[in-house]
């Protein structure tokens, strides 16, 4: 077992008795007493804004976060706690990750079983595992490359495959707009991944023929992250001198 740092997280940590509370109407999952919970921050018109893990230790919750998007959550949040019982502040704690059996005090990824587990003030080592690889094997998308605030829609991202969203807890912000798109009897723009032959930097355009059919993200070994239009994903497909393809029953 190798305990590996992942040196872009920040973690948050609240406290004070409305805590539960306040999260419970804010964000797209619920804070399960000593379970790690994926969960994301929407904007009122349900755009993704900021995902994150949640876990609830009892006297206070911690929030996973990725540094670039630490600030602004933390912003928003005490912008919502208006004069609640909530504390937010940094804490201070590495957070590990790794795979096969975790360390004491770990708990699993539960995005999907393959990213292994997750621990926080657990010492770590320097990376090791490919976790681009990782991401493509089991279409995980990452904030700031797939997951584009004040862009992109958690459906489309597969937050449901994700265990990113309940859709049978209470309101929350942009819970409308994500009902709307879950009862649609089919997305019709969504986070696959493709075949590829050639590389392509990220965020380029996918076209089949002249019209644009997506956009390609992450790459390893032959396969790809792409955020597709479904309709027009078929047959040859390109992106700048990368060929693409979405073969019938690929992961999405």
């Amino acid at each position: 077992m190798t305990a590996e740092t992942a040196a872009d997280r920040t973690v948050l940590r609240l406290t004070g008795s409305e805590r539960g509370d306040f999260l419970q109407g804010l964000v797209t999952n619920d804070a399960r007493p000593g379970a790690l919970v994926y969960s994301a921050l929407l904007s009122p018109q349900g755009k993704y804004l900021a995902d994150f893990f949640l876990l609830d230790r009892g006297e206070d919750i911690l929030i996973d976060v990725k540094d670039d998007l630490a600030p602004a959550l933390a912003q928003r949040l005490a912008m919502y706690r208006l004069r609640a019982d909530v504390q937010i502040e940094e804490t201070g704690l590495e957070v590990t990750r790794g795979r096969g059996d975790g360390p004491e005090g770990s708990h699993p990824d539960p995005r999907d079983a393959g990213l292994g587990w997750r621990a926080y003030g657990i010492a770590g080592a320097r990376q090791v595992t490919d976790w681009d690889a990782l991401r493509v094997a089991h279409v995980i998308p990452e904030a700031g490359v797939e997951l584009i605030p004040d862009d992109s829609y958690i459906l489309e991202m597969g937050f449901d495959r994700l265990n990113g969203v309940d859709h049978r807890k209470g309101c929350y912000v942009g819970q409308e707009v994500t009902a709307r798109m879950k009862h649609k009897t089919e997305l019709r723009k969504g986070l696959a991944q493709v075949e590829i032959e050639g590389t392509a930097p990220v965020g380029t355009e996918i076209l089949a023929g002249e019209k644009p059919a997506g956009r390609l993200f992450t790459q390893s070994g032959g396969k790809a992250l792409a955020y597709l239009r479904f309709d027009r994903a078929k047959g040859a497909l390109t992106a700048g001198e990368a060929a693409i393809r979405w073969p019938e029953g690929a992961k999405s």
